[in-house]
Formats: structure tokens, sequence, C-alpha cells
């Protein structure tokens, strides 16, 4: 018997992922029990602050950022989507993010 999740489940485990490491990244404490919107937020808010570095890896982490932001706010507000394959998309760009800013 196959397990249903929804977008709410996967924004929970992505949030769980990644928040902390989101964080850590423009030096702030990790908020917790974020909803989508806020995850989202936080996803733009870190983008932001990486693509005002000088420092080409917090750049190309910005990038990756910004797809991962597009990719949730689909997820998020596109119902006729697969959300499913467009949060596995935000959660590539998510890592890639962290993998390339440390």
């Amino acid at each position: 018997m196959a397990v249903q999740t929804t977008p709410a489940d996967t924004f929970t485990a992505l949030d769980s992922c990644f928040t902390t490491e989101l964080a850590v990244l423009i030096g702030s404490e990790p908020p917790r029990g974020l909803t989508p919107n806020r995850f989202i937020y936080l996803v733009e808010e870190v983008r932001d602050v990486l693509a005002g570095s000088s420092l080409g890896n917090f750049q190309d982490a910005s990038d990756h950022l910004d797809s991962a932001a597009v990719y949730l706010t689909d997820a998020l507000t596109e119902p006729a989507t697969d959300q499913a394959a467009l949060l596995a998309q935000a959660r590539i760009h998510l890592r890639g993010a962290i993998e390339t800013a440390s």
C-alpha cells in the first residue's frame, strides 16, 4: 500500500532538510515550523543576500535558489501541474545551492 503525501508534507520535509543550512548561509537563526509560503520567503531572502555578494560561488548559489523558488512557487500555486516533479526539482536546486555556497 503506497503512502500518499501532500505538497504540505513535502514542504515540511524540505523545511526540515534545508532551513537550518539556508539560515547559516546568511548568518541567521533558523526559523522553525515554517509554512510553505514562509519557506519560499526564506529561500528568496537567502537568494537575495547571496546575489549581492562579490563571491562567484555565492552568486551561483543564488541562481540555484532562484530556480528553487520558482519551482516551489509553481508547486504551491499551480494545482494542475505535477507537484511532486516540481518539488523534486526544487530539492535538486536547494541542494545545489548549499553545495555551491559551501
